[in-house]
């Protein structure tokens, strides 16, 4: 920089200030000069106001000046003996020194007043001698034992004293000649080289003042140069005088001090005011008055004042002094001047120059200081708790520093904000000249332990700190730290050529340039410098990690990358490769041009790294971890392309589908290992992203590989999707179970991890799926046992994670409770959760019924996990469809069933509920709806109810029927007779005259007794009896008359039947007429068990059924309520696409109007995260609460027609509203799907609506209302539309069956229960665009009507940006929670195309999950609902006697005819449901 101009390094000292510095006394003897010193100073000092009163100068003229400066000057240069005299001649001087400042002192003399500069600097050269060794002490290693430490010490405090002294008044000095700033540089720089230059030996003055004597050179240094900018052949002088005494650790504090003190000025003029802030600047070291071209030119040239920081790495460069040589000369225990011991402590200087320099990139990049790392390590032989001290002795003054401004708050609590980079400056002594022997350090990982000073562990995914947007670009840095940092990277590295580097006899590598009978000190051969090394290295990979996107790298400096980093990640010492993989957790993420050759060497790195077990620290750990998750989809990114050599072009190590085994180790084995709560969660989603690729993959690859032929995978059949699941699944539940059951957001990530890979189509064992069931099953009962002090809200959250878990696994694979014991596990701890213990504790205890136990669940939250489960297993297991969702609820309602069997006559839905339905409340729980006529085209006249089920977990329809025959027996009819046996032709013979007798004749035969007669005959009262006897006898003889008339009759009338011919018409037997009457209600309740004859007279409160009066006003509104509570949770997703640079929320908003303006894979990412549906005909979660939930029209063919031209009506619309022409409508980038469209998702438990909101986008039907009653002749089919907004009320179809007023009230009722978890979904185009997002502002584009006022921000951001490799980078953003941010996605994580779509969709609804379960006031859907028909029961309960109970079975409902019913039709369709 400096070669062209002159040098003043050899003059400083003894050259042309030299007869400045010197004194006419010295021409007379010792003795004499010295009594004439003492007298003269003695007398000056008087004059002072020391120990009196100050008084004027006796000095008047020039030449008495002159004089006295000589005695002075002489005075100065004695002996430390003499001290006292010494210390008057600084008075002296200390004092006249005023004369610079504004105001002098009293006794400063009149002619140095009148001439300040002139004599300040003659005073200033003077006081050099101050500084020196004196005559016959030149070695300070010699007055070592000749003066006591106190002398030292006093010379210490004299020369502090005049530092001071000298750096106040030229701060307060108005006007400085230019000729004094150049003596007081000249000055600083001298005494600095007589102190510091020589080898430092402990305790002499150089020891004692190094920190100081540095500080202010540099200080003043700065002053001079905003003031008077010194010269270059100052500037060259001050260099060549600092790489003298480079072995001085205190020059690099100072350097480094200063350095980051410019560069903050600098940065501030570059990139504005508030790139970076100062935290202290000792006063304002760089003056404020400085313009900004004298910062920058003095930033560049103190940046080089040292020269290059690698030639500490060489010992002979930095010994090659005079000084150095002088002592070795002299001194018999040193051969070479690189043996002197001070020299030892280079290899913690270099490291701490590379700290410094690191301290200045962060701040080019926008990082916060950083403590310095690796201050220690452990040696072989020591324990792992200690740690080798370092040689550099702690500082009584800790480093000023800046901070990043966006950065500030993220700075740790626990350590002072002026050791935030760990570099010291303290006014202390300069240690550096002890001779610390070095232990050999350990080569394993094992050697890196964490300590405080590494600062702690991050908490979150997501980093706390960021790299500033505005930063500069790779090249402009590298162009200037760019020489040395590579050389640095690459100092301890295996030398190329044989004559570089060569073993001694201690088998170390020292420098080719040393003769080879030199004998190196072990504390400074070349391998010693690996901690400046891997600092370098971290530098570099910092450097290159903070590439932006679209950002051009010279290819010169990613070669020079990559070969440094390779051979460093090859190196032996684990500070090279822990520095290297703690610095580089973008590095596959930032799309580097030819990074991939790195990949087998950071994968063996890794392998050395993760599967250590409680060895590293976990910061390491954490960004080894964020460098495996951006690999594990490169290798079925590029299969078979091959990996080139770093160093051979020619040659090929690997291809990227033969890393894929390594991957799955690595993260298995890690897992295995892995104690830190936020590693575990990222190893988690990074498995379950490994699965999900390779199931993905392998589905591709057999609709694309032909039969027969091979597939590229199966050459590692062990790593296959199904492989990959038994081990993940048998891995992750028995660590579950084992050691992650306490720590919540682990379970709750393992959780999310099985429930995912219970969705991946993957044909796996039967019996590892029944293992997994049975694990998880375990640990809900491990969970619900263990002891009540650890009972928490923590725990059950892990519990009903585990209960949801359940449901996905049973939905998707519902062949597992075909399994007996898998039931019985299942089935058993549903009742454990619900009841709070198991029904058989243990094998042969008796078996405790469900009447005989105590209701105690371990929490309500698990009783209605339980409950939900098992709902699930007796509706959904089996009858669930993964390809397309599920619907839960039916359409059908009691307006569709009527409607099969009414008329064309249009009724209100009230009429329709109150004289048609019965409605009773059964348990509790189930509000059922009766219809007790057969439907339409049921033509087989039985016993016929429909039931309308309102149950906590939906809504079913059921047509029940009672038959004492079964269908395929045939049916019976009254128009078909009877069958009967033929008739005989042979009757035999019949005898009419023979006289039946009612006694044998035998019985005339027998002589009757006197008993016999007792009774007497009729004919004995003729005569005998009285009139009362006749008149009895009388009415008998009549009785007998018509008794005998009567038989003839009969007689007769058989008589004559038997006389006609078969077969006889009126006397055939036949079947009794068809009941076309039943009381179904009561037949099917009866057969339930719900009614029988009690002795209570009141039936209202009967504890199993009761009866709803639907009459009453509010009824309607109450059932309406509850068939617009949905039994799934819902959630709304919003997606937005921001370009390039892109800050305006209507800008971003308009992106997607054209297929155009987005990425080529945007759309079929939206096409991967649901399904298309339209709000007009979409009956379940909308996206928006005003349109979801709704009653579609059973009417499917005219209606439905009518739909859909009203849809494309509304569609057409839209678009002129926008400017979009049916052309760019099929060609859009997403704007369909704004809420009019948009896409869906439904599992067995959740709903999820995604919608991309747009400029125009107003979801359709959000003011609109519905109703089917009181139509006007024109609605067709009965419907009626009314409107809260007039002007749109031709907008929308007219199939919606709920009122806006309705919806309102809805929304009161479910205010509180619902948590609107805000989640975006933004596509980048540039990845910086991610840090200033506008979410607030588009907060209001994503309404769902569930809004709370006090959210103002998204929950969770996921941020994609879409690599040039055709992979995707993910950012997640959003609130912290308790448990942690939701999996699989991570932050940092590389996806690929094939499971972008589903690990979004997964990550969205675990987070939504995970802040339900963190809600105290959320009540699951199905309680939800269970409560409302409880508080149906209460509020419509019928009080009825017993008859009045009964009498209602045997009516109409509610007394209405059976007019109603006239109108059957016989082409309706029977919902059996």
């Amino acid at each position: 920089m400096y070669w062209e101009w002159a040098t003043l390094t050899g003059s400083i000292g003894n050259g042309s200030d030299k007869f400045e510095r010197s004194s006419v006394l010295t021409s007379l003897p010792p003795e004499s000069a010295k009594e004439v010193v003492g007298a003269v100073v003695r007398h000056v000092v008087s004059t002072l106001g020391i120990s009196q009163p100050p008084s004027p100068s006796s000095f008047d003229s020039d030449v008495e000046v002159e004089w006295c400066l000589q005695v002075v000057c002489y005075g100065l240069s004695l002996p430390l003996a003499d001290h006292e005299i010494i210390k008057d001649c600084v008075s002296i001087y200390c004092e006249w020194l005023s004369c610079l400042a504004p105001i002098p002192k009293i006794s400063v003399p009149k002619p140095v007043v009148d001439r300040p500069d002139f004599y300040a600097r003659k005073m200033i050269n003077q006081l050099y001698h101050l500084f020196l060794p004196r005559k016959g002490e030149v070695w300070p290693f010699l007055y070592r034992t000749d003066l006591a430490q106190d002398t030292i010490n006093r010379q210490a405090i004299l020369c502090h004293r005049v530092l001071r002294i000298l750096q106040n008044v030229i701060k307060a000095s108005e006007s400085l000649e230019p000729a004094t700033w150049s003596t007081c540089l000249l000055f600083l720089i001298a005494i600095n080289d007589a102190i510091l230059s020589p080898p430092s030996i402990t305790g002499d003055i150089g020891d004692q003042l190094c920190d100081r004597v540095l500080s202010v050179l540099f200080e003043v240094w700065l002053l001079a140069c905003a003031k008077s900018f010194p010269s270059p052949t100052l500037w060259k002088t001050l260099r060549e005088s600092c790489q003298c005494f480079r072995h001085r650790s205190n020059l690099f504090d100072q350097w480094n001090r200063i350095n980051l003190l410019l560069t903050g000025r600098v940065l501030n003029i570059m990139y504005g005011p508030e790139y970076v802030k100062h935290l202290e600047d000792d006063g304002n070291l760089v003056p404020a008055n400085m313009s900004d071209d004298c910062v920058v030119q003095t930033w560049y040239r103190f940046l080089h004042t040292i020269g290059n920081p690698v030639d500490l790495t060489q010992p002979t460069i930095i010994s090659q002094t005079q000084n150095f040589l002088q002592y070795a000369i002299s001194s018999d225990a040193v051969v070479d001047p690189c043996q002197h011991p001070c020299l030892s402590v280079l290899p913690s200087i270099f490291h701490k120059s590379m700290a410094g320099i690191a301290g200045m990139v962060d701040a080019f990049l926008g990082l916060p200081p950083r403590p310095m790392m690796m201050e220690g390590t452990i040696p072989e032989h020591s324990s792992p708790t200690t740690t080798i001290p370092s040689p550099v002795a702690p500082m009584r003054r800790l480093a000023k520093s800046f901070s990043v401004a966006t950065s500030t708050s993220n700075v740790s609590k626990g350590n002072p904000r002026t050791s935030l980079l760990g570099i010291t400056t303290g006014r202390s002594k300069d240690t550096s000249s002890i001779p610390t022997l070095s232990h050999s350090q350990s080569n394993s990982i094992q050697s890196v332990q964490s300590s405080g000073s590494m600062g702690a562990p991050s908490k979150s995914f997501i980093p706390s700190t960021r790299m500033e947007i505005g930063r500069p670009k790779v090249n402009s840095i590298l162009h200037l730290f760019g020489p040395w940092l590579f050389e640095s990277a690459l100092t301890c590295s295996e030398p190329k050529h044989d004559g570089e580097v060569r073993r001694t006899s201690r088998s170390s590598s020292v420098p080719a340039a040393l003769p080879e009978s030199i004998d190196i000190p072990h504390a400074i051969t070349i391998d010693k410098y690996y901690q400046g090394r891997a600092e370098a290295l971290g530098i570099l990979c910092r450097i290159f990690c903070s590439k932006k996107t679209g950002e051009d790298i010279l290819p010169s400096y990613l070669a020079r990358f990559y070969i440094a980093v390779h051979k460093g990640l090859k190196e032996t010492r684990s500070e090279v490769l822990v520095s290297i993989l703690s610095n580089s957790p973008d590095l596959f993420r930032v799309d580097l041009e030819g990074v991939t050759v790195l990949m087998p060497a950071i994968v063996e790195s890794l392998e050395a790294v993760l599967p250590t077990k409680d060895a590293l620290r976990n910061d390491l750990r954490q960004s080894s971890i964020q460098l495996l998750l951006s690999m594990i989809s490169l290798p079925f990114h590029f299969l078979n392309v091959p990996i080139k050599e770093v160093l051979d072009k020619n040659s090929y190590s690997t291809t990227f589908i033969q890393l894929k085994p390594r991957l799955a180790n690595l993260l298995t084995n890690a897992l295995q290992v892995e104690t830190d709560s936020v590693n575990i969660q990222m190893l988690l989603g990074g498995l379950m992203m490994f699965v999900s690729d390779t199931a993905a993959f392998e589905e591709l690859e057999k609709s694309s590989v032909g039969t027969g032929t091979e597939s590229p995978t199966n050459l590692f059949l062990s790593d296959s999707a199904h492989a990959l699941f038994i081990r993940t699944t048998y891995l992750v539940c028995h660590r579950l179970i084992s050691t992650w059951k306490t720590d919540l957001p682990v379970s709750i990530a393992a959780l999310e991890l099985l429930n995912g890979l219970g969705r991946i189509g993957i044909k796996a064992d039967p019996l590892e799926c029944r293992r997994t069931v049975k694990w998880v099953c375990d640990f809900i009962i491990h969970q619900c046992s263990r002891p009540p002090p650890s009972h928490s809200k923590d725990l059950h959250s892990s519990i009903v994670a585990a209960f949801q878990c359940q449901t996905t696994w049973l939905t998707h694979h519902p062949y597992l409770l075909d399994d007996k014991e898998t039931l019985h596990t299942v089935l058993e701890v549903v009742e454990f959760g619900i009841s709070g213990t198991k029904s058989q504790s243990k094998p042969g205890e008796p078996v405790k019924m469900k009447d005989e136990k105590d209701l105690k669940p371990v929490s309500l939250r698990v009783r209605d996990a339980a409950e939900a489960l098992l709902a699930v297993i007796f509706e959904q297991v089996g009858r669930y469809a993964p390809c397309s969702g599920v619907k839960t609820s039916p359409s059908v309602d009691e307006y569709t069933v009527l409607s099969q069997v009414h008329s064309q006559e249009t009724l209100t839905k009230t009429e329709i509920i109150s004289n048609y339905f019965r409605y009773f409340v059964i348990d509790h729980s189930i509000l059922v709806s009766l219809f007790e006529e057969a439907l339409g085209n049921d033509q087989d006249p039985q016993p016929t109810v429909t039931m309308v089920l309102r149950v906590p977990t939906g809504r079913h329809a059921w047509t029940l029927q009672l038959r004492h025959l079964p269908r395929n027996k045939g049916k019976l009819s009254g128009n078909n007779p009877t069958g009967r046996p033929l008739p005989m032709t042979v009757v035999g013979t019949r005898y009419d005259d023979i006289q039946h007798r009612y006694f044998p004749e035998s019985a005339d035969r027998i002589v009757f007794c006197k008993a016999d007669k007792a009774i007497p005959p009729l004919d004995f009262f003729n005569s005998e009896s009285g009139d009362q006897d006749a008149l009895e006898q009388s009415r008998l003889s009549m009785i007998l008359e018509n008794q005998i008339r009567l038989e003839k009759s009969v007689e007769n009338m058989i008589r004559e039947e038997t006389d006609e011919s078969y077969p006889n018409l009126r006397t055939e037997a036949q079947a009794p007429p068809v009941s076309q009457e039943f009381q179904t209600a009561r037949l099917l309740l009866s057969n339930l068990g719900f009614i029988t004859v009690q002795d209570g007279s009141d039936f209202s409160s009967l504890p199993k059924l009761v009866a709803i009066d639907s009459r009453l006003p509010d009824f309607m509104e109450y059932l309406e309520t509850l068939d617009s509570t949905s039994c799934r949770t819902c959630d709304t997703v919003h997606v937005f696409y921001v370009r390039n640079g892109q800050k305006c929320p209507q800008e971003i908003l308009s992106n997607v109007q054209s297929r155009a303006n987005v990425h080529p894979h945007f759309v079929e990412f939206l096409l991967s995260l649901g399904w298309p549906v339209n709000v007009s005909e979409h009956e379940g979660w909308t996206g928006n609460i005003n349109t979801s939930w709704k009653r579609l029209s059973h009417r499917s063919s005219t209606l439905r027609g009518h739909t859909e031209q009203k849809c494309n009506a509304t569609l057409q619309d839209d678009g002129a509203q926008s400017g979009l022409t049916q052309k760019e409508t099929d060609f859009h980038g997403g704007s369909l799907y704004n809420g009019d469209s948009f896409l869906y998702w439904s599992d067995v438990a959740s709903e999820i609506a995604f919608i991309v909101p747009t400029t125009a986008g107003q979801q359709c039907g959000d003011a609109a209302v519905w109703d089917v009653g009181d139509a006007s002749p024109d609605s067709p089919e009965g419907l009626h539309m009314t409107s809260t907004n007039d002007k749109n009320k031709s907008k929308f179809p007219k199939h919606i069956v709920e009122h806006g007023e309705d919806r309102s009230k809805l929304k009161k009722a479910l205010n509180g229960k619902l948590i609107d978890t805000k989640i975006f979904v933004v596509w980048l185009e540039s990845f910086e665009d991610s840090f200033h997002f506008p979410s607030s502002a588009l907060m209001s584009s994503a309404v769902t009507g569930l809004e709370n006022e006090l959210v103002k921000d998204p929950s969770l951001i996921i941020f994609i940006h879409a690599l040039k490799n055709g992979l995707f980078r993910i950012r997640l953003a959003g609130e912290s929670l308790r448990m942690g941010l939701p999996t699989p996605l991570v932050d940092g994580m590389v996806v690929s195309r094939r499971t972008l779509g589903n690990l979004v969709r997964q990550t969205a609804l675990n987070m939504a999950r995970r802040k339900r379960l963190e809600n105290d006031s959320f009540q699951p859907p199905h309680v939800r609902r269970k409560f409302k028909i409880q508080e149906m029961a209460t509020k419509f309960a019928t009080s009825l006697s017993c008859p009045e109970f009964y009498t209602q079975f045997f009516q109409s409902p509610h007394g209405s005819s059976h007019e109603h019913y006239d109108g059957l039709s016989s082409t309706t369709t029977v919902h059996h449901v």
